[in-house]
Parts: C-alpha cells; sequence; structure tokens
C-alpha cells in the first residue's frame, strides 16, 4: 500500500490546523496593536496639559486662543466650525436686537470658519482678556482705528482678502467670507504674532462632574429671527441650542451645537446711531450659570480691558464650570 495515501489526509489537517494558528495568532497580534495604540493614545491624551478655557487635556493647550468674529444672521446659518469653539461670545450690536457672535479657538483646529464678519469695538475687550488673537473682516469706523493702532493682534479680512480669507460662491455677501485654523494660523506667523499662550490667557476653574445634579432646563433670550433658547438633555450632560425655533447645526459636522455651559451676563447698554450700539464689557453685572442640570446665580467682574472676565457665586467665589465647551450670552 502506498504509504503517501495515508500520510496525505494527516498533512492536510496539520496544513489546515497550522493556517488556523497561523490566522489566529495574526488576528491576536492585531488586536494587540490595536490595544496597545488605544492605550499610548488614552495614555498621551491623560499626559496633555489641561487647556485654560475648557478644561480639557489637548494637544493644543499650549496654543494662544484665536478669537474669530462670525456672523449671526439667518442668512449665514448654518454656520461653520461653531460647535469646535471651546468659548463662544454672543451679544446685541444694533438697537433692532441684531446680534454678533465671537467663537474661541483653542484645542480643535476648525477645518472651516464662518461666515467672518465685522469686528465691534464691544468684543474687544474680551479678546484681550482672552490673550487671544482677533480675525475679523472689517469693522466699523471706530474699532477700525484701534485695530489699526493694534491694540489687539488681529488678523483683518480686508488686507487679506483672497489669501488667508476666501469668499464661498453661492453664498450671498457679505456672508461669504470664511477662513481655517491653518490659513489664520499662517497670518499670525507672517505678522509675527506670538501663537504660544501669552501671560494674559487666563485660566478658568473646572470639575470633572459627568452626571446631571439637576433638570433645569437652559435660557431662552433675544427675539424675532435672533431668538435663542437653550434645552438641557440629560444624556450628554449639554445644552442644546436652537434659534429661531430651529436647532442650531454646525456645518462642518452637521450635529447640533451642544456645551457643557451656558452662562448669560447681564449689562447695560448706550446708543450711538440707529444702526450700532455699545454694550458694557467692562464692570460688573448679574450672572446665571447653567451647568449639569442646575442653574447658579451670581456675577460677572472684569475691572480692565486686559482683565479676566470672571464669573463669581453669591458668596464672589469664582464658579467652578463643567470640562468642556461655554457660551456666554450677554443680553441688555
Amino acid at each position: 500500500m502506498d504509504t503517501n495515501l495515508k500520510t496525505k489526509p494527516f498533512l492536510v489537517a496539520c496544513i489546515v490546523v497550522g493556517g488556523l494558528v497561523v490566522v489566529g495568532l495574526g488576528l491576536s497580534l492585531t488586536h494587540s496593536v490595536e490595544v496597545n495604540q488605544k492605550a499610548s493614545a488614552d495614555l498621551a491624551k491623560m499626559e496633555y496639559p489641561v487647556a485654560r478655557l475648557s478644561g480639557v487635556r489637548c494637544a493644543n493647550s499650549d496654543h494662544r486662543p484665536l478669537a474669530v468674529m462670525v456672523s449671526s444672521d439667518p442668512e449665514a446659518r448654518p454656520l461653520s466650525g461653531i460647535s469646535q469653539a471651546d468659548m463662544v461670545f454672543e451679544l446685541p450690536v444694533t438697537p433692532s436686537g441684531v446680534t454678533r457672535m465671537m467663537a474661541v479657538f483653542q484645542c480643535v483646529e476648525p477645518s472651516e470658519v464662518g461666515s467672518v464678519r465685522s469686528a465691534r469695538l464691544d468684543f474687544v475687550p474680551i479678546a484681550l482678556g482672552l490673550g487671544a488673537v482677533y480675525a475679523h473682516w472689517g469693522g466699523e469706523h471706530t474699532v477700525l482705528e484701534e485695530l489699526n493702532n493694534h491694540i489687539v493682534d488681529n488678523i483683518d479680512g480686508l488686507r487679506y482678502d483672497g489669501t488667508i480669507y476666501y469668499r464661498k460662491t453661492g453664498i450671498k455677501p457679505p456672508h461669504n467670507g470664511f477662513s481655517n485654523y491653518k490659513l489664520l494660523r499662517q497670518a499670525m506667523q507672517a505678522n509675527h504674532y506670538d501663537w504660544r499662550l501669552v501671560d494674559q490667557t487666563p485660566a478658568y476653574q473646572f470639575n470633572d462632574a459627568k452626571v446631571t445634579v439637576g433638570t433645569q432646563t437652559g435660557p431662552t433670550i433675544y427675539a424675532d429671527q435672533f431668538q435663542v433658547s437653550w434645552r438641557y438633555d440629560a444624556k450628554s450632560n449639554g445644552y442644546i441650542r436652537s434659534r429661531n425655533g430651529q436647532i442650531e447645526l454646525d456645518k462642518i459636522t452637521s450635529q447640533a451645537v451642544n456645551v457643557k455651559n451656558v452662562l448669560v451676563m447681564h449689562t447695560t447698554w448706550s446708543p450711538i446711531s440707529k444702526d450700532y450700539l455699545r454694550v458694557k464689557t467692562i464692570g460688573s453685572g448679574q450672572l446665571e450659570v447653567y451647568s449639569n442640570g442646575q442653574i447658579i446665580s451670581g456675577s460677572w467682574e472684569k475691572q480692565t480691558d486686559q482683565g479676566k472676565l470672571f464669573f463669581y457665586d453669591q458668596n464672589h467665589k469664582e464658579i467652578k464650570l463643567v470640562t468642556g465647551n461655554s457660551w456666554i450670552e450677554v443680553v441688555i
């Protein structure tokens, strides 16, 4: 009898089993590599310093904040990059109730931000107090004089139209102006602006609470087309933003704007003309902070242009915000 006939099935079986072992080993090694890579990434993230404006550990925690003026007009919605900001400041800019926003980026580098709009004098002390570079497209006459005199490091779209800033087709002017973090960083370097943290960049206080402590929903503010409402979402322990009855989406991510902290600053204003007003952003006033499903009443204080904007509770202790992004609504 041919012994090969007896050994062939045995050899085939050995080859099959060996192949399975090799495949299994390969899968095991692949899984091991993936686990190790994830562990390394998690470890690296834990080793990042805490960002001063959000309390989040991120690779850009030592980067200087970049404050970009963006539109609040219905024609500009949805906005690009708005959900990726560490802080956003919104306040009225006209007697008729038109608002404008300043999105402040530190941890995340948005691939696009806009539409970018003109500067307003009331935002300058806020940008100064954050130690930020101020990005805008033109501005009212008074603020342009200040910016041209370098009251704050700034990047003006009037100077960089077509290079650092670009216009998108299919969008009506003046809402068609955009930029991104990479381009704005190039302008910072070209102007020899320090892109690392500066001394006046403040550190806010945060806690790591990840569970709800209440069911208090957010506020409804402003009016007409600019009406804003915030709804508390217990599942994410965040506040979902709507404007004029529609959930606010980020054009880049197609996701709803969802923030960890909503702060409402009460202040006063004075008229300048039918088109402009002055909002007090230096001084003090009443404050409500919505976070963790609860509301904390207190006060805001900012003593000088370059001074930190403080948020205090009723015992004049600085309020600890929930780690993550914050939206500051200024109401008059």
